[in-house]
């Protein structure tokens, strides 16, 4: 499996981005898809997620209310829609494919995109 993320960048606080993950050699729709984010100098933490059956939905607290994880099987993607960004929002956002761990850490994933650097201006 492989997951190539993009649509990070530069924005100011307030703005909105849409991050996308595309997956190949797997139907996204086999596994639970997740965003986590890397700040500098921090671990990386769990953002959402979205449940390969049912479709249910997690978000970190944070973001709960602005951020949106959506999946588009026909186009075997999946999607982070940001909206009133803040500085605090500003990592490397990281897209994982994986099964029902029991838990959003990063232990024990397997599957990672390589990361797209989302940087929100104040």
């Amino acid at each position: 499996v492989q997951l190539q993320a993009c649509g990070g960048g530069l924005v100011q606080a307030g703005g909105s981005l849409r991050l996308s993950c595309a997956v190949s050699g797997q139907t996204v729709s086999s596994y639970d898809m997740g965003w986590f984010r890397q700040a500098p100098g921090e671990e990386r933490t769990f953002v959402a997620a979205i449940r390969r059956s049912g479709g249910y939905t997690y978000y970190t607290d944070s973001v709960k209310g602005r951020f949106t994880i959506s999946r588009d099987n026909a186009k075997n993607t999946v999607y982070l829609q940001m909206n009133s960004l803040k500085p605090e929002d500003t990592a490397v956002y990281y897209c994982n494919a994986d099964g029902d761990l029991g838990n959003w850490g990063t232990s024990g994933r397997r599957y990672w995109g390589q990361g797209t650097l989302v940087t929100v201006s104040s």
